[in-house]
């Protein structure tokens, strides 16, 4: 049985963390399994947006395989098996949508948090719980968390380890929607049909300015932007686009 059920329908690729009996728990195998299913998404041109998700109904991901765990030996190699992996939802420009239900844990908050859209079950739970082992965070939770809530809500999560529910994950801007269990995966395929429905390179382009020019100053950020546009409008999409809007019919994209 693969840890990383990855599964391609139509435009939407799937990839589901196949570890139930573990609560999804990320392993080696699961890690390995996820960056396959990245390159191949990143890479194949029929694949437009992907949604992550856990097997079975209790979790999302509870975070990092504790029992795979080993003290460091503090040297450069041991380091860099602590670094988050280089290709990652937020290093590809193709949008990822998170479908959260369960526990929402330590690695499997911050693998959540670099996807680009976060919807949760109402029964979701999220936190950092690394501190409680007298850890920290490793995959990019001390970074993403500030910027994505605010700082005091972030650091409240990060520093006591305690857990917050759907709703507060909500209130404070951490998803964008909480739907009931049972419309999760119905409320990702419809945003995911939302966005295939959109010129993809446009939407690819609006992603890699978001991402990018965060980091940047306004000025920087808008020279992006602006180079990014002279791109996209150099694309056939835009053109069929724009013919497609002055005949009043469906555009048909080919992300070309």
């Amino acid at each position: 049985m693969a840890a990383v059920e990855y599964v391609k329908e139509g435009r939407i690729a799937y990839m589901t963390i196949n570890r139930p009996e573990a609560m999804n728990s990320l392993s080696a195998e699961v890690s390995e399994g996820l960056r396959e299913a990245y390159v191949d998404f990143r890479d194949n041109n029929d694949l437009w947006v992907a949604i992550i998700t856990g097997a079975g109904d209790r979790a999302f991901s509870a975070g990092a395989d504790i029992k795979g765990f080993r003290p460091a030996t503090g040297d450069a190699s041991e380091a860099a098996r602590l670094i988050p992996q280089t290709v990652r939802p937020d290093t590809i420009w193709k949008p990822f949508i998170a479908a959260i239900h369960g526990y929402c844990l330590g690695g499997g908050c911050e693998l959540a948090m670099t996807c680009d859209i976060r919807i949760a079950a109402e029964n979701a739970q999220f936190g950092q719980p690394e501190v409680n082992i007298g850890f920290m965070p490793g995959g990019g939770g001390t970074i993403r968390m500030p910027r994505f809530i605010p700082r005091a809500v972030a650091a409240e999560i990060l520093l006591t380890g305690n857990r917050i529910d759907a709703a507060e994950a909500y209130r404070v801007g951490l998803v964008s929607q909480v739907v009931p269990r049972d419309k999760l995966m119905d409320t990702a395929k419809e945003i995911a049909d939302t966005i295939i429905s959109r010129g993809p390179l446009g939407v690819r382009a609006t992603k890699e300015a978001m991402i990018r020019g965060y980091s940047m100053p306004l000025e920087e950020g808008l020279a992006l932007e602006k180079e990014l546009v002279l791109k996209v409008r150099a694309t056939e999409d835009f053109m069929e686009g724009a013919r497609a809007f002055a005949q009043k019919r469906p555009p048909e994209y080919k992300a070309k």
